[in-house]
């Protein structure tokens, strides 16, 4: 039998490992970069801190955040407005759900615990839609409507066709001007970010979008004639275009030197922000253009969906460096993925990112 040649790890360059000592530790950022040294979890959570850092530090780096997943009836949203108004983040990709309910606090209204005794039933009758364990009213969502209509009523879009980013640019400004509460939409329009919902449909927004077309369609009906039928009213169309938003986002990645990614979540808000460097790839193979190639650098999720169930939101960035869309390791690239419940662990993250950038200065 051969002898093994026993090594020690400081000989081949690994890294050792540190006890969480707590005694030493003074603030969540002191925290993270502990638990950096630590395993599983926790060092994932505290690599991501640390490229988190690197990101906010490396100047001319559009970082894009994407968020799914219902974070702002969590109560989440008042850290993406932080994101935000420290300039951290250069864009935002979210659900039409996600926004939609974050209207709720930005126009005073709330949201509640659901009560376990309750019967779903129960809060359908009483305009309670529940979201796990927390509800939204059936009338914040009419109010949130109302605000909508009011946009839609008063505003004209460029070249009379709305895309997601122009009417939540829209949205923004009259939150701004109401003064009502934070708000994402809010802090995006006073920051000048754009945000895009690229499955804008798949939403409250976009029923309200499409009813307001609708109510339109009817409102240029002569008086006294009969109801037009069912075909008829569900044929009217908004002035609404999505490829506004992908050839806005395309423009906006040009703009940077480097790319980082910030995921919560995953679904439709990741891929279609992370698709730009194929989209550019293919643009460049078919129309011969030769402009540069975008790649993400950076990259952080977080995300308990597991790489087995075969989805977008639980694939790993190495899976995506297959497809072009991050820069490899070996060239630099620089991935943390934290498999847990963001509203665990994305306010220890936030927090401890705000105290390392503010001990800088």
């Amino acid at each position: 039998m051969t002898q093994r040649n026993l090594h020690d790890g400081r000989d081949d360059g690994l890294s050792p490992l540190e006890s969480l000592d707590l005694s030493k530790i003074s603030d969540f950022s002191d925290l993270l970069n502990a638990m950096s040294r630590t395993a599983f979890a926790g060092r994932n959570l505290g690599e991501a801190h640390d490229i988190l850092i690197e990101m906010a530090r490396t100047s001319r780096c559009g970082v894009i955040l994407t968020v799914s997943g219902a974070m702002t009836v969590a109560k989440q949203g008042t850290i993406i407005c932080d994101l935000i108004d420290r300039g951290i983040v250069k864009a935002l990709v979210a659900t039409g759900a996600l926004i939609a309910h974050g209207l709720t606090e930005s126009i005073g209204l709330v949201h509640y615990r659901y009560k376990p005794t309750d019967s779903d039933e129960d809060l359908y009758e009483k305009g309670y839609n529940r979201i796990y364990d927390t509800l939204e009213m059936e009338a914040n969502l009419n109010d949130i409507e109302k605000l909508i209509r009011s946009v839609l009523d008063s505003e004209q879009p460029e070249n009379n066709t709305w895309s997601s980013s122009s009417f939540c640019h829209a949205i923004g400004r009259r939150l701004s001007e109401q003064n009502q509460g934070r708000g994402i939409l809010r802090s995006a329009y006073e920051q000048n970010i754009p945000v895009y919902i690229p499955a804008f449909t798949d939403s409250e927004i976009g029923l309200d979008f499409a009813t307001w077309a609708m109510a339109n369609f009817l409102a240029k009906q002569q008086e006294g004639a009969p109801l037009p039928d069912r075909n008829q009213i569900f044929s009217a169309i908004p002035a609404f275009n999505p490829f506004l938003d992908l050839q806005h986002y395309a423009r906006l990645i040009a703009d940077f030197d480097t790319l980082g990614i910030f995921t919560i979540g995953g679904g439709v808000p990741r891929n279609w922000a992370q698709q730009i460097a194929p989209y550019c790839e293919i643009v460049n193979d078919r129309l011969d253009a030769g402009w540069p190639q975008p790649r993400f650098k950076y990259a952080v999720r977080i995300c308990p969906e597991p790489v087995h169930w075969g989805g977008l939101s639980g694939c790993t960035y190495s899976e995506g460096v297959s497809w072009g869309k991050f820069v490899s390791p070996d060239d630099g690239g620089r991935f943390a993925e934290v498999y847990a419940d963001a509203t665990v662990v994305l306010p220890l993250l936030a927090k401890a990112l705000f105290q390392s950038l503010d001990n800088e200065e």
